[in-house]
């Protein structure tokens, strides 16, 4: 049922379309981060500066000495980090390849069980069982689909594949 259900959510193209459209705003978020590293950075290289004018100006103590190596630790704690921030962003992907990449997705073959299991970790994000309905959360924004145990009943009667609900559960 869930493949079933995953399957049907591939199909429709407004499905795609939406899924596309959210991976492009999410790839275009600003990191926060940077701006951040980036002024801080800033901030530390002036009063490098300042500490440095003022001890060519004679104003030398062992505080601005220890002054000094502080900010030259902070400056350098900075720079590694702003680095890894830049680093961790990943390169942009054109709409037209996500939407190619999904697509591909249409022609697995859900009788295989590998394939059922690559749809299910990638669409799927949790499934709740209760006693009269099972919920499906997708892995997308507003992704939740709700499905009774009768129409699980009816989708168990025209394929046979599946468990069968009808029986005795152990003891």
């Amino acid at each position: 049922m869930v493949v079933s259900e995953t399957m049907k959510m591939i199909m429709d193209d407004d499905a795609i379309e939406a899924i596309v459209s959210m991976l492009m705003e999410l790839q275009e978020q600003d990191n926060t981060n940077i701006p951040l590293y980036e002024r801080q950075l800033q901030e530390t290289n002036t009063k490098i500066r300042n500490l440095i004018n003022a001890i060519q100006q004679g104003v030398l103590t062992k505080s601005t000495k220890e002054s000094l190596e502080e900010l030259e630790a902070a400056k350098e704690e900075l720079e590694t980090r702003l680095a890894n921030e830049q680093l961790s962003k990943p390169p942009q992907i054109s709409a037209e390849f996500m939407t190619f990449w999904l697509h591909r997705f249409r022609k697995l073959d859900v009788t295989k069980q590998s394939h059922r299991k690559m749809l299910i970790d990638t669409f799927i994000n949790a499934i709740y069982l209760y006693d009269d309905k099972m919920l499906i959360t997708f892995n997308y924004k507003d992704g939740t689909k709700k499905i009774t145990f009768s129409e699980i009943q009816e989708a168990s009667k025209r394929d046979a594949s599946g468990s069968d609900l009808e029986c005795s559960p152990a003891p």
